[in-house]
């Protein structure tokens, strides 16, 4: 692709109802000088494909290399100086009835250089957006959210800041571990230094690894994995008891694996159970 584009969409009444608004899109072969006093009116992001440039902000200028980007939020003063010759960007706009509140719970940094893989879909999203730009002008309404919510997902999966693993990355290495918990996640030497020695890594970065992946340390993981296994048994075998289930999937006792099934879902195992089983006879009309 070595064409300019833009494209700015029609928001209707309803469309302001929804939890993500997409605006416009564009990509530039060249980056224009651009000053913006009093910032864009919504979230805009700006990533550069070839060249590099700087987004000068109040606190300093940052510096956008090819593979890199910035999402800034409403209001923000800015304007882009260039660094070299050629600098080419994509950008992207978008507003919602959540959008603040997305953004904030994918834990994507706001006006802080992203970066990510040149493999990653990231890189070529712009070559994305140009196909569904030449072929279809259906952004508007839902269509446009959900493309909104999927390049969000995106920049939560492959991005990362100042070099640290992105999400895609940590699950990536955390693959031959998670596979070793799907058939050890009763024993007891299922631990911390147990997963360390796995993945041949510091007990340290696996906590780290757990904590960028899934925003949990280890042991919540683990125990977040037991559970699931739990209901599972409690379903499958309705003639276990608790106690079978609490010593078939690692907890220490019936009375640990109790409390800590009632803090986490609401329900003792038996009532979980039941309550299942209800359901079931209700909807099978034989």
């Amino acid at each position: 692709m070595a064409i300019d584009y833009r494209k700015f969409f029609v928001i209707t009444e309803t469309d302001r109802k929804l939890p993500l608004i997409l605006e416009t899109v564009g990509y530039e072969m060249d980056q224009l000088y651009y000053k913006r006093e009093e910032g864009y009116p919504c979230f805009h992001w700006l990533q550069s494909i070839e060249g590099s440039g700087e987004i000068i902000l109040e606190s300093g200028a940052v510096r956008l290399g090819e593979n890199q980007g910035m999402l800034l939020p409403a209001g923000i003063p800015h304007e882009y100086k260039l660094l070299a010759s050629r600098w080419s960007t994509w950008y992207l706009t978008f507003d919602g009835a959540l959008a603040a509140s997305i953004v904030y719970a994918l834990e994507i940094p706001l006006s802080t250089a992203i970066s990510w893989g040149s493999e990653t879909p990231l890189s070529s999203i712009h070559e994305y957006y140009y196909e569904k730009y030449r072929y279809s002008y259906d952004f508007t309404g839902m269509n446009g959210s959900l493309e909104v919510y999927q390049f969000l997902t995106l920049l939560k999966k492959h991005g990362n800041v100042n070099k640290s693993a992105s999400f895609s990355q940590s699950h990536e290495r955390l693959l031959p571990l998670l596979f070793q918990l799907e058939i050890n996640f009763a024993s007891s030497d299922t631990g911390l230094p147990w997963m360390a020695q796995l993945l041949g890594v510091s007990p340290q970065h696996v906590n780290t690894l757990f904590r960028k992946a899934f925003g949990l340390s280890p042991y919540q993981y683990l125990l977040q994995l037991r559970l699931q296994k739990s209901k599972e048994f409690l379903i499958a075998q309705p003639g276990l008891t608790v106690k079978q289930v609490a010593e078939a999937t690692g907890f220490l006792d019936a009375s640990h694996f109790i409390s800590t099934f009632r803090k986490s879902i609401g329900l003792t195992p038996e009532v979980f159970r039941n309550q299942y089983n209800q359901k079931n006879q209700q909807e099978d009309p034989r």
